[in-house]
């Protein structure tokens, strides 16, 4: 077997999510998260203090109950490492569409608790593997996810003798794969409801400002999916809206916030909305409970009626798609 023949590593790579839903795992999951300079980029002396004294004597608690409503108990797992699973498992079957003459091995990693980075890229180094290719799942840019998989990944070779050849995959946020992986999810889950929605809400993930003053390109790739998927499904600005959620401290964030949206929506009176996360591939808790429940239940005490949240593109038919049509992008050159 030559060189160009021994198998290729793909690995998926997502967020993370804790070993399970009580306190202790949260604090151990928040702590990991939380420390890295990539997510909160105060300094060190000024936010570790906070971080340890305070919120994590506070939060994980919390943070455990909402995790409990949203985990599988019967697998042990959260939705997001489920849905990570399961992708990475339907995208296993379709290898031989990947493959050239080398054979691809399609595994899964997180960011922030387990399976690591480190580990599976040891793991598929033991299977051969001296070429591997990360996918990051987010579609749009930010240095706090993005870069943070990059920065993780080149730390693990850090400690090697003997390195992989490494690729990072780039963001998809303009992706005409990716967006009509969305279009037609959007109208699948449009000709399931019983109601026609007045406004549909497309809420991405929050960015501090600052972050984004200091030339993070993640809110321009937000409002380019955003043009694409209105242009996409023929929408206009104000059926199709944006947003930003899971704001967190007293620190400006990318506005408008989901919350104030839908409260003004509701004042207004708008009675119907749907909402989806284009910027999420795999359900978690911020889609589940923060969308499906907390910003529900603001829209309703505001005065509106029918909500519906849309399922992320998980392990769906055109979800699988679109991360098949990433991998063969990635990939090229090496099959």
């Amino acid at each position: 077997m030559t060189s160009l023949e021994t198998p290729i590593g793909l690995l998926l790579v997502n967020l993370g999510t804790p070993d399970a839903p009580d306190t202790r795992s949260v604090r151990r999951y928040l702590a990991q998260f939380l420390s890295d300079p990539r997510v909160v980029d105060l300094p060190r002396i000024v936010w570790l203090p906070i971080l340890h004294g305070v919120i994590l004597n506070t939060r994980p608690k919390r943070s455990a109950k909402a995790y409990a409503s949203v985990w599988n108990h019967d697998i042990g797992e959260g939705p997001l490492k489920t849905f990570t699973r399961l992708q990475t498992e339907k995208l296993r079957l379709r290898s031989s569409s990947l493959s050239g003459k080398a054979p691809v091995i399609v595994d899964y990693a997180l960011r922030y608790g387990a399976p690591s980075i480190a580990d599976k890229i040891n793991a598929l180094m033991a299977q051969g593997c001296n070429r591997i290719v990360l996918l990051p799942l987010y579609p749009q840019y930010a240095a706090s996810t993005t870069a943070s998989v990059a920065d993780d990944a080149f730390h693990a070779l850090e400690c090697m003798r003997r390195q992989p050849a490494l690729r990072i995959g780039a963001p998809y946020y303009d992706d005409p794969a990716y967006i009509n992986a969305l279009a037609t999810a959007v109208r699948r889950e449009l000709a399931a409801l019983d109601f026609e929605p007045e406004v549909i809400l497309a809420s991405f993930h929050g960015l501090p400002q600052a972050q984004v003053d200091r030339g993070d390109p993640y809110r321009e790739h937000c409002e380019e999916t955003w043009r694409l998927l209105r242009q996409a499904l023929n929408m206009s600005e104000e059926k199709l809206r944006l947003s930003f959620q899971s704001r967190f401290g007293p620190a400006q964030w990318l506005t408008p916030y989901t919350s104030d949206v839908v409260a003004s929506l509701a004042e207004n009176g708008v009675k119907n909305i749907a909402i989806f996360a284009p910027g999420f591939s795999a359900d978690c808790l911020e889609t589940i409970e923060e969308l499906g429940v907390e910003i529900r239940d603001i829209f309703q005490e505001k005065g509106g009626e029918k909500f519906a949240r849309f399922s992320c593109l998980n392990d769906s038919l055109e979800g699988i798609d679109l991360l098949e049509t990433l991998a063969q992008r990635e990939l090229a050159g090496w099959v």
